[in-house]
Order: C-alpha cells, then structure tokens, then sequence
C-alpha cells in the first residue's frame, strides 16, 4: 500500500491478485441507442437499461466482496472536471467539434459548458447532447442549429465508455492511453486521459505509450507474463498500431517480447480477449476452432534494436516467450455449436480476480464448467443486458492496480 492506503498503481500480468479497478456504470448513454442508430453506436440490440445498471452493480459489488477497490469511471470524471480548468477545457475540446456545428455554433456551446457544473458536464460529456437540448435559441446565426433535426446529436454519446479495458491499460507501473479505430469510440479517450492526467488518484502516474494515429486497443492485450505482451491484429489494433507501441515498450524496458497475434477481422472477434484470456499464471481459456490456427510474431528487444520471428503457432510461441513448457488450454465447448454460441456470449472474456480465481457471465455454462473442472474458480454474474454491446467481464474492467507476479 502506499501513503494514501490505495494499492500501488500498476499491473505485469493479467493474473495477479486485483487491488483496485476502473469500471463504468452503465448510464444515460445506453437511453440513447435506437434501432436507427445501434448499428452505428456498435450495440446488437437495444439493452433495458436499468437491468444493465442492476447487472453492473451485482458485478462491482462481486469485485468489492473479494477485497476489490472499484473506482467508477463517472465519479472520477466529476470529480476532475470540478477541480481542473484545464480537464473542463480539454474535455469541452474534444466533444465540441467546429467541422460538425460551424465555428458560431461551436463557439457559444463551448462557452455554455465553461459554465455547467462539473456533474452536469460530466453527463453531457457521456451522454451527449441533442439539437433539442441546446441552450442555444433555435433563431441563432447558425445553419447548422436551423438545418439539424431536434433528436440529432450535437455532442455524440459513448455507450461503449461500458467497456474500460479499450480506451487505457496499466503495463509495468505506467499507463497506456490507446488510440481507438471507430468513429463510435473515439472521444473515448479523451476523458481516461483526462481522469489519468488531473485526478488525485493517479498523481504522479507516467505514461508508457500514446497514439494519436495508428489504433491500439486494450482488448487487444493481453500480458501474458512480466516482461511478455501479447498484441491482438484484426479489426480494431492495426499492425502499424502493434509495432509502435511494442518499440515504445521496448524503450521504456517495460517489457522484452511482444506477440503480434493476427485475429479475424469480424465482429464475433473484434478483439484477443474474445478469443483468448489468461485465467492462471499458465492457463488460457480459448475459442477451440481456432487453437490449432491461431499464430504470432514474435518480436524480441535486442541491444541493437529488436528482431521478428514467426509467424509461429500462438501457444508455442507464448508458452516459449513466458519460459513456460506448455500453456493450459480450457476450450468453451465440447462441439462446435457450442463453442461458437458461448464465444459470442464471452465465454472466452473473462476477468482474473486472482490466479486460478475469475469472473464470468453465468450464461456461459459449458465453458464455466469446463473452466471449473480444471481447477478454476468461477465467479459468476448475469450479464443479459450488459453483453448487448459485445463485451464480458474483462471489456468491462481496466485493472489499475495488481500484485505484481
């Protein structure tokens, strides 16, 4: 622990005992998904949103049983925004954009929101806005305000902000700010970053790696073991995305090999860890259709810059790069139905509380109980609603704090 009584910042595993987590509670956010827009906002369905509130709050009273710190996503944003002129400009920066209202419109909804309180800006930020609750008069100089219609959006809401894993990731005791690849998601980062750079809470915190151009995304990492990250490539993190942030891991001597890990470019695979997580020091859940097919490259720091290998079979390569023997393998079903239906459902994405110890949505029942025959404890929530946006426990959660293996 450290002064505060807070456990210190940092992860080198995906295992290690959970100290402190960042979660978002599921909000207004999720109240402005419609069948025109869902598509878009990257939702299957529409979720009933208070029984995704009910389901969030059963998961983070769950984390907070077993010695958990839970640290929401919400809270931290007011509070910062209440306390730093500079988050409140940065924040109204990212989300008021002059190419989409016109610089006169943009200039006087920025100037309102200089104004809001830090509560109210900390919804607008998350929920968005519509043309019909603008402070603005609908007879103002602007084309823009007379040519939208009232339910379209002037700041676009975050309903994916659900899932904290994509947009930060703690590698070693620095933290990672990604960069996401669709235009649903973007801004997303722009309030962790805000939170990691203004509040109390992460004071002092440096930085292992920003990307402003080639997408990262944490669902897309997994760390294998201290010193070992894997990268997954498909439809979210690009190559040119994995390859920067492994140098930039390399410089900061935060880790010594990175696996590039291509994966499907598709929905039912958008990131690693809907196909892969780690649920012991030496133990994976995977997807079995594609065990036997699943590769990497390897790429290895050296004292004159790095080398790359492969591509090689993933569970060879990992097990190798970790200096292991053999990594365990518990696979989502015992046919191929089942398998495909659980890993649609996030069978494979699930949240290591401790080693050998994780959460996962009850809904999952081959895949739970093959994790429990061998020897996993599984903790189980409802997750009805809160997989409408594709995601499991992990997607869910950014671990901000692990013991260190």
């Amino acid at each position: 622990m450290n002064a505060s009584g807070s456990a210190p910042l940092g992860a080198n595993s995906e295992v290690g005992q959970l100290r402190a987590v960042l979660l978002h509670r599921p909000g207004d956010e999720l109240k402005r998904l419609t069948p025109r827009n869902n598509d878009q906002l990257l939702f299957d369905g529409l979720p009933w949103v208070d029984r995704a509130q009910e389901e969030h709050d059963a998961f983070a009273d769950l984390l907070r049983s077993r010695g958990v710190e839970v640290l929401l996503l919400s809270d931290l944003l007011t509070e910062t925004l209440g306390a730093s002129g500079a988050a409140r400009i940065h924040g109204i920066g990212a989300a008021v954009d002059p190419r989409k209202l016109g610089h006169t419109l943009a200039q006087e909804l920025a100037a309102h929101l200089r104004g809001v309180p830090a509560d109210e800006l900390s919804t607008i930020l998350t929920a968005g806005m519509t043309f019909d609750e603008l402070p603005v008069a609908a007879n103002t100089a602007s084309l823009v305000r007379r040519m939208h219609h009232g339910g379209d959006f002037v700041i676009d809401p975050l309903p994916n902000l659900l899932f904290t894993r994509d947009s930060s990731f703690w590698i070693g005791p620095r933290v990672a700010i990604t960069s996401l690849a669709l235009p649903a998601r973007v801004r997303e980062t722009s309030l962790t970053d805000i939170i990691y750079a203004h509040h109390p809470r992460f004071r002092g915190a440096r930085r292992a790696y920003e990307s402003h151009t080639a997408p990262v995304e944490g669902g897309d990492v997994l760390l294998l073991a201290p010193g070992v990250v894997a990268v997954g490539v498909g439809e979210r993190t690009t190559p040119a995305g994995a390859e920067a942030l492994a140098r930039s891991v390399f410089e900061d001597e935060l880790a010594h090999t990175v696996l590039v890990v291509p994966i499907a470019q598709a929905r039912a695979s958008m990131h690693l860890d809907t196909v892969c997580t780690m649920v012991d020091h030496d133990a994976v859940v995977m997807y079995p259709i594609i065990q036997d097919t699943l590769s990497a490259f390897t790429i290895h720091r050296e004292d004159k810059g790095v080398s790359i290998r492969g591509a090689d079979p993933f569970l060879t390569a990992a097990a190798e790069a970790m200096g292991i023997g053999k990594l365990r393998v518990i696979d989502t079903g015992l046919d191929n139905v089942t398998a495909e239906r659980e890993q649609w459902d996030d069978g494979n994405n699930t949240l290591a509380l401790a080693p050998g110890v994780v959460v996962a949505y009850e809904r999952n029942v081959e895949t739970n109980a093959r994790l429990e025959a061998s020897g996993i404890e599984v903790l189980r929530i409802a997750g009805s609603e809160l997989g409408s946006g594709r995601g499991g426990p992990r997607c869910m959660s950014c671990p901000v704090a692990r013991d260190p293996l």
